[in-house]
This record gives structure tokens, sequence and C-alpha cells, in this order.
């Protein structure tokens, strides 16, 4: 019998702010090829199913893998490994393979940190997981492997970086029959997140995902993106899709392709996308709103000139209204996701950021505290100015400040971003539009409002 390979995508930590769960696709894409080489596979879905670890336990006792691979977002590090402990409790000879973008910059201190782990996987897996595969199999010694880092002994070895696959129409598609679908329904509708391109041509200082994919920017053709989407309404069911690229619209030619085929084959389907507002103008934007995009999310990260520039995001506050203006005029639901509390923030150009967003008038917003990921400059910066005053990566969640710097305290932004928040939800009239828009970002909408208004009256008495 092939050699049996369990992914796991580890549960959220206790207490840890959590974000609705989605298909990880960098397991499904692991998956698919392993599947494809015809090894036994299968995924246990801790977030989607809210799985225990003693849950984790049972579940990996029943399969029986001989290799165990966990995903690991900062987040997520501690928890992917305690399930490569549990994988090794159950079988001591269970192989554990942990990757993603926490790891492919924390390998050897992982390595140090957790015995139970054997392998780390960095930054693209999929061939490299490939050749881990034929080794194990073959009873073969995988410390030299190509885009890993490894023990050999008592040694912790680090190999070279692996080249970045550059023919993305060669990967199989996510291997979605795999996961517990059911269980990812959100509103009645479950979204399938599609990646149609990797990497980023910018270079953002908090960014760890250009750092994990690489700053050249590499496109699947429009032909295999709408494949995908075709087969997935047939296979599936699916109606919603959200384009997971950090910059959806960097080749804007290729996106005007993805939206005639679109429209070429019929497809009555729904989506939205996150780019940059540098990178849409009107003709676009009413392209994709006709090939059945509802929603863009729109990186505006700061409404203050002086943080956009420190970030190294390269565009002026005109350029972001002009773009929320347009998206508007063509029917489109627009999101401003924003960071606060970056190095350079005090409380006057946080206050400028809030009152910019509201000018806006975005349909949602989402408020991120600024969180220093290893591998980024920021987090490099951070540390080496002595802010950085939370290393339990359990509670990098986004919600939570990690640093503090001289210009702003931990409680100052915590307490203006939910100030922040109850400004822009607790609205009556904003309220009332959510939920009139309905479907499923104007009924989070309206949840997530409600729920502000809740905490308001709380704190009131």
């Amino acid at each position: 019998m092939k050699t049996h390979v369990t992914f796991i995508n580890p549960p959220y930590p206790q207490g840890a702010h959590q974000h609705p769960p989605f298909i990880p696709l960098g397991i499904g894409y692991l998956a698919a090829v392993a599947e494809r080489a015809g090894y036994q596979v299968d995924v246990i879905d801790c977030q989607a199913m809210q799985l225990t670890f003693d849950q984790l336990r049972e579940e990996l006792a029943k399969r029986k893998p001989d290799v165990v691979g966990m995903t690991a977002t900062t987040l997520i590090y501690k928890s992917g490994a305690e399930c490569a402990k549990i994988a090794k409790a159950v079988n001591p000879k269970i192989v554990t393979i942990i990757g993603g973008s926490h790891v492919s910059f924390w390998d050897e201190n992982a390595l140090n940190e957790y015995p139970a782990l054997d392998i780390i996987v960095r930054k693209e897996g999929e061939e490299t997981l490939l050749e881990l595969m034929e080794r194990i199999e073959a009873g073969k010694p995988y410390y030299d492997v190509v885009g890993t880092t490894c023990r050999n002994g008592a040694e912790i070895v680090k190999n070279p970086d692996r080249p970045y696959l550059q023919d993305l129409d060669s990967l199989p598609f996510p291997a979605h029959h795999l996961f517990p679908l059911d269980y990812l329904n959100k509103f009645g509708i479950t979204i399938f997140p599609v990646y149609t391109s990797r990497g980023c041509t910018f270079w953002c200082s908090f960014c760890s995902a250009v750092r994990m994919f690489g700053r050249g920017y590499r496109m699947r053709s429009p032909k295999s993106v709408v494949d995908e989407l075709e087969h997935l309404v047939k296979t599936f069911g699916a109606q919603q899709f959200t384009f997971y690229d950090d910059a959806f619209s960097v080749d804007q030619n290729r996106v005007r392709e993805i939206c005639n085929l679109i429209k070429e084959r019929g497809l009555k389907i729904k989506w939205d996308c996150e780019t940059r507002v540098d990178m849409v103008d009107r003709e676009l934007l009413q392209l994709m709103k006709d090939a059945g995009c509802i929603a863009v999310w729109f990186g505006v990260e700061a409404g203050s000139q002086l943080v956009i520039d420190a970030m190294g995001k390269g565009y002026k506050l005109d350029t972001i209204k002009k773009s929320f203006k347009i998206a508007q005029d063509v029917g489109l639901m627009t999101v401003a996701s924003v960071v606060l509390g970056f190095p350079e923030e005090t409380p006057e150009t946080l206050r400028e950021t809030t009152k910019f967003v509201e000018e806006l008038n975005p349909d949602d917003v989402g408020y991120y505290i600024a969180t220093p990921y290893p591998g980024t400059p920021m987090h490099e910066l951070v540390t080496q100015k002595g802010w950085l005053k939370i290393t339990d990566f359990n509670r990098y969640d986004t919600a939570t400040p990690i640093f503090e710097t001289p210009y702003i305290s931990s409680k100052q932004l915590v307490e203006m971003r939910e100030k922040a928040f109850q400004s822009f939800y607790v609205r009556i009239g904003y309220i009332w539009k959510m939920w009139r828009k309905g479907g499923v970002y104007g009924k989070s909408a309206t949840r997530t409002a409600l729920a502000h208004l809740r905490r308001k009256i709380k704190a009131a008495f």
C-alpha cells in the first residue's frame, strides 16, 4: 500500500480572535499533488470541525497515517507543534512535517523548541513535499532535500531554498473533496477561495506573504482560473468565490480576460477580491461587476500619508479616495482593510485614519492591529528597538498589541481601535443599510455592528 499522509489544519489557540474558517488552500494544493502522485491522502480540518486535541488524537489513531503534515501561520504555530506531539504519541514512527509562513522564517527555532517536529518545509511546498514523500516511502534519508530544514541525528540541517514553481497551471486544482465542506457554510453559502497568482510586486514592511511566495508575480492563465471556477460550480454546486490573491489586479489585462471568460461560459456566480487602490480604473471595475464581482477589499492601510509612506505602500490618499468612489459608483461593495499601530503611529495619525475611513464610506472595514510576523522588516525593527512586548505567538491574532512604541501605548491602541469600530458600525443608518443588502457580506456586517453596539451599551453601564 502507498504511503499514507494526513494533513492537519490546526485549531486556533484558546482565547485568540478567530476569523471565520475557509478552506486552507495551502493544504488543498499539497493534498492534491500528493493524491495525484498516488499516495493515500486525507485531511483533518480542526478549525472547520472545531476539534479538540483529544479528538484529533482519536482521529489520528483511527486513520493510522505514516506522515502527518501541518500548516502554520504565526497564530497557529504552537497549535501545529502540539499536533505533531500528538502524532508522535499515537505512533512514534510517524514522520511529522510542518510548513507555512511562520516556520519558513522560524525553522531552526521550531526544531529546537519542539522535538516532535521532524521536518520544516520552507516557503512553497508542493515540489518539496513530493520529494520528501518519495524518500520516506523508499526508506531513504531526507535530511538533504532542498527547501527544508531537517534533523540529521542531533544536527539541524538547513538546506538551500527551492526555486519557486513558475508554471502554476501545472498544479492540480486543490483537493476540495477532502475537506468537510458542510462545516464551512456561512449564512447558507459556502464561499470557495481561489488563488490565481502567487507572489507580489511590492515589498510592504509588514507583509510576510510576499516573503513567503516571492517578489516575482507568478500568474495562472485566465483559462486555468475559469476552468477551476467551472469545476467547482459543477462538482460542488459552488455559487460564490473569493480570490485570495494579495493584489488580484496587478495585471489588469489578465483580469479582463478572466472576466470575459466567466461571461462567455455563462457562469452565474458571485465573487470578491482584494487589490491595491492604484491598480483599478472605472472600466475594469465595471467589467468585474458585469462578471459577477460583488465586493472589493482595498488595502487602505492608513489615512495618514506619513504612515502610508512608512509602510512602503507607494500611493497617495487621493488615489484611495478616487478608487473607492469609482467602485461605489459602479455598484460594488467596498471594504477598507486598515492597519492600526504601525511603528510610526501616534494618537493623532490614528484619529486621521479613522476619520479618513469614515469619509470613504465603505460598506465594511477591518481594523487590524499591526502584528510583527517573523521574517518581516517590522519584526526586525520592533525587536531591535526593544519595543516587542509579547513573544507568545498564540496572541498574534491582529487584535492584540504585540509591541509598544514611545508614541502610543498598547492601552491607547486597544481603546482607540474599539472607538473606531463603534464610530463606524454603531449607526442606525448603517445597520439598516447592511441588513437590506443581505447576502453573506450584508449579514456579516450587520452581525458585527450589533456586536459593537452591545459592547458600547455594556461599557456605558
